[in-house]
């Protein structure tokens, strides 16, 4: 039989991928790109920007789309088998990946490019070379003997201990459970009473989101939440199962990312994540942190006072503030997140986010048929109006074959596709992202690649015959979300490497996804996302009202929280030795910042999934530093008008078709017209 991996089809044919596919396809693709990387160093291979991705990109491409199929699937659709298969071939992967990043033949091929195309090459083209350079040098291109080899073992133990920590934390959130009866359970939504019912009347309450979250907000029962809490802030540590306890990993995560750091030159592994982002030193990152928390502390202790007032006299333990801020929440606005979740039905708001963006950047969405990896996930296309005229893009675009550009059902050239995977459920990493099938690419062949994108949340699912149900942040997740997919889906950018998201400023790549998060409290919007679960009736605007009250509700709070967490990193991997004081490092970031101090027992830090198992080490900043220019390029709107036209296109335009092909400061720069402010945020925020 064929195996799926190994198609050149369009999309993965995700539901006939088995775990016995991904050995020999990967293992073949792997030779084939190592042939291709042989052809592409060879000396008379001419130094030539077309040549080179004619013969290299074209083999590592495929490598990349299959290995990424398989990742996805382990990371929503996780069996010991595929676990077991994907780990098998992560080392071999790993490898060739730090080879070819490394290689000295490969990194003279693009210096001579640069040397005798440079000038003349596209702007993109300029930049991917740029970025490449770069590239070459923080992957080790410059090292030789002992340290080359030190610096790929480094890169294979690292992957296998990333890889290791997200298993545990998904291990230890799907094993455990508590089974509670009706009593223990007073307070708590009637839905999520549906969702967690037994055959014999008990409940099975797990530590997924969905049931997580409002237990802690509603259950009256204090030892219930105690109970849920202690597991959740325990999760893969060694309060837990040996065998998830994520402590060990964690410290040699940290202390090979030091190693690294040496090896190539640098006081820090702070110093190595921050060369390719807009922040230059860690310090600057602190600073901008430090001011922030500065700016926010007087909000947030006014938040903690008005809580303990409110609670009069109450035990106020972690476990405990949720529960009396929802209750604060209710009496100050007189409503509840369950009040609000009754509008927001799923097929409602998915239909609604569409219809947001045909209107705001003229494109249709529609659903289509695709392979998918569980009976939710939905897949759709996304066209140009048929009577909108094409882009301007950065290099001639050829007349491709008819599934690339052709006109379908909805009619228009097609733009992007994507799957859309929104429910919790066992075997799914927690959280959610965007990641990518693939991206917007002009093949050597003359072949037009349209983007392809993965949207994954973890919502409650639907319950009987009725559709499921979104709390308001719910709703703001999937705007963020679908902000990161706008971002990969809209590029006109046709070079691979600066595609989309792709050479993307890490500090600046949540812009648009938080950018779209303002759309969720406009009363225009939320009239298109909402209808009553029973009479479909939108959400009234008296309720809207309150929400818009509420909206800064704890935003001192939260605001240090994600503080603690960006200097906890920054602190973490910058201080050389800081992987053998871990909690140390953490109880002193919480003493300069939090005003609220979770127990001793809380272990935070050994699920922190973003640092250590993701792409956000020494980076968790970002989200604050992208959020100072998203609220700014939103104020823009503001000034103009949410649905101007014209203020769209240059957003468009300017940001998202741009992706990484210019400078993430240039981008901004061109769709505001000055450098960002910090007035819009803290405005936005109700700390202005």
């Amino acid at each position: 039989m064929t195996n799926p991996l190994l198609s050149t089809a369009a999309l993965p044919d995700f539901a006939a991928i088995h775990p016995e596919h991904v050995q020999p396809a990967i293992t073949e693709l792997l030779v084939a790109a190592q042939a291709a990387l042989d052809e592409a160093t060879k000396p008379e291979t001419p130094a030539d920007y077309d040549t080179l991705s004619r013969i290299l990109d074209t083999s590592t491409e495929h490598l990349g789309a299959a290995w990424g199929a398989v990742g996805h699937l382990n990371a929503v659709a996780d069996t010991p088998a595929l676990r077991e298969a994907y780990n098998a071939m992560l080392p071999a992967v790993t490898e060739f990946s730090t080879a070819m990043g490394a290689n000295e033949a490969l990194f003279a091929k693009y210096k001579a490019v640069v040397a005798a195309q440079g000038s003349t090459l596209s702007a993109p083209r300029q930049q991917v070379l740029k970025h490449a350079i770069r590239n070459f040098v923080l992957s080790g291109a410059e090292l030789q003997g002992a340290a080359r080899e030190r610096y790929a073992a480094i890169q294979e133990r690292s992957a296998e201990l990333q890889q290791q920590f997200s298993e545990h934390v998904l291990d230890a959130t799907d094993g455990w459970s508590y089974i509670a009866n009706a009593e223990e359970l007073a307070g708590v939504p009637q839905d999520v009473l549906d969702a967690t019912k037994l055959d014999d009347g008990g409940h099975k309450l797990t530590l997924h989101f969905p049931v997580y979250l409002p237990v802690m907000q509603y259950a009256e029962n204090r030892e219930l939440r105690e109970k849920l809490y202690r597991a959740y802030v325990t999760r893969a540590s060694e309060q837990g199962k040996p065998e998830w306890d994520n402590s060990a990993a964690m410290r040699e995560i940290v202390a090979l990312r030091q190693e690294e750091a040496q090896l190539l030159g640098y006081a820090s592994f702070a110093e190595v994540s921050l060369a390719p982002k807009m922040a230059s030193t860690p310090d600057e990152v602190k600073t901008f942190l430090r001011d922030l928390a500065k700016r926010a502390r007087p909000f947030a202790e006014k938040d903690l006072a008005e809580l303990r007032e409110f609670a009069k006299g109450a035990p106020l333990e972690s476990w405990d503030v949720s529960y009396w801020s929802e209750k604060l929440k209710e009496a100050r606005y007189a409503f509840s997140d369950q009040t609000v979740k009754q509008y927001f039905t799923a097929p409602k708001v998915v239909a609604g986010l569409f219809s947001i963006i045909e209107r705001l950047f003229d494109v249709s969405i529609s659903e289509a048929k695709a392979s998918v990896w569980h009976e939710t996930v939905k897949f759709y296309e996304m066209r140009r109006k048929p009577s909108s005229p094409s882009p301007t893009v950065t290099s001639a675009v050829p007349q491709g074959d008819a599934a690339a550009l052709g006109s379908g059902p909805a009619g228009g050239e097609l733009i992007a596709q994507f799957y859309l995977d929104l429910y919790a459920r066992n075997g799914k990493r927690p959280g959610a992202w965007m990641d990518e099938v693939r991206s917007r690419w002009l093949k050597p062949t003359g072949e037009q690649q349209t983007p392809v994108a993965l949207l994954t949340c973890n919502f409650a699912s639907p319950v009987g015959d009725k559709p499921a149900l979104l709390t308001h942040d719910d709703v703001i997740t999937l705007f963020h979300e679908f902000g990161h997919g706008l971002h990969h889906m809209l590029t006109q950018v046709n070079d691979l490497g600066v595609s989309g998201i792709s050479g993307v400023e890490w500090d600046a790549v949540e812009l648009p996804s938080q950018f779209m998060e303002n759309f969720c409290w406009e009363w225009d919007v939320l009239q298109q996302l909402s209808g009553h679960v029973d009479s479909g009736e939108p959400l009234p605007r008296e309720l809207f009202d309150k929400m818009t009250a509420a909206k800064n509700f704890q935003s001192g709070l939260m605001t240090l929280r994600q503080i603690e967490f960006a200097l906890f990193d920054m602190r973490l991997h910058g201080e050389p030795g800081a992987e053998g004081h871990v909690q140390k490092v953490l109880d002193e970031v919480r003493a300069e910042v939090a005003v609220l101090i979770p127990p001793a027992f809380n272990r935070f830090q050994h699920s922190f999934s973003h640092v250590f198992a993701g792409g956000y080490a020494a980076g968790y900043y970002s989200y604050k530093w992208a959020e100072l220019l998203s609220a700014d390029a939103w104020s823009a709107f503001e000034e103009e008008g949410v649905f101007n036209a014209a203020t769209g296109k240059r957003f468009l335009n300017e940001v998202l078709e741009q992706g990484g092909a210019r400078d993430a400061i240039d981008n901004f720069k061109a769709f505001r017209g000055r450098e960002p402010k910090i007035d819009a945020l803290l405005r936005h925020q109700g700390m202005s």
